[in-house]
């Protein structure tokens, strides 16, 4: 009789354990309330140092990784300047647990591309084509995993990719095109994938076309769940608009 309560105790006490664990694991609601409103800054940040502190608490939770690295995106490319490549670092090693805590889950993958992508950006062309192929192959990942992953991400960023990276090093304008039409497939509608569609025609020698996917960037409706990204690429698109025709 003793054994058997001694083992009702520690089956309890262990359950107990396990129940704490997942609380631990679980990212503060309160931190994603934040960042659906990061349009404010301070609220963006706020969201930032929340998923930053669960991370560093609960560094084998996934989910958090993931957050942690979109957060840090957003702040490393719309945040205070001085600020930008410190939240990108960040990302990127949040980004770089989460494909190791789970490589099957195209979340990791996704923001790993994106915040190295930002980073090859920030650093210029020499430096940043060192992360070249890993942008690429993590974006393939991608699409192996879930083609359709936040609207065709995954196609966007793979158009973006191939037509900012010299042919010389993959770059290919054909494929480009053929990318961000995919992901237009997925969200015909998407400001992103219109507005890089369009500078891809621009870049091209081909201003009609791109003045055309501009004004359906800003005739486009702003997204419920990507707000901040839609209007940030409404303004660049009027001031791609507003430009000279012989400098669009």
């Amino acid at each position: 009789m003793r054994v058997c309560i001694r083992s009702v105790y520690l089956l309890a006490a262990t359950m107990a354990l396990m129940v704490d664990a997942r609380a631990m694991a679980q990212v503060p609601a309160g931190a994603d309330a934040l960042y659906a409103r990061r349009e404010d800054p301070v609220a963006a940040r706020q969201s930032a140092d929340l998923y930053l502190a669960h991370h560093r608490s609960a560094p084998q939770d996934f989910v958090g990784c993931w957050k942690l690295a979109r957060a840090s995106y957003f702040l490393g490319t719309q945040g205070p300047e001085a600020e930008r490549r410190m939240w990108l670092e960040t990302g990127l090693a949040a980004a770089t647990d989460g494909v190791r805590l789970n490589e099957a889950r195209p979340e990791g993958h996704f923001w790993l591309a994106a915040t190295m992508g930002a980073l090859a950006e920030s650093y210029g062309l020499r430096q940043g084509l060192k992360y070249r192929t890993r942008i690429r192959q993590a974006l393939e990942r991608v699409l192996a995993i879930d083609p359709r992953f936040m609207e065709g991400s995954a196609d966007r960023a793979l158009g973006r990719w191939y037509h900012k990276v010299p042919g010389l090093f993959g770059g290919s304008v054909a494929k480009a095109e053929q990318h961000l039409r995919k992901s237009l497939t997925y969200a015909p509608e998407s400001s992103v994938s219109l507005f890089f569609l369009g500078e891809l025609y621009a870049d091209q020698g081909r201003p009609a076309e791109a003045t055309r996917l501009f004004q359906q960037v800003l005739e486009a409706p702003v997204h419920r769940d990507y707000a901040a990204e839609d209007r940030f690429y409404k303004a660049q698109a009027r001031a791609r608009l507003q430009r000279p025709p012989s400098r669009r």
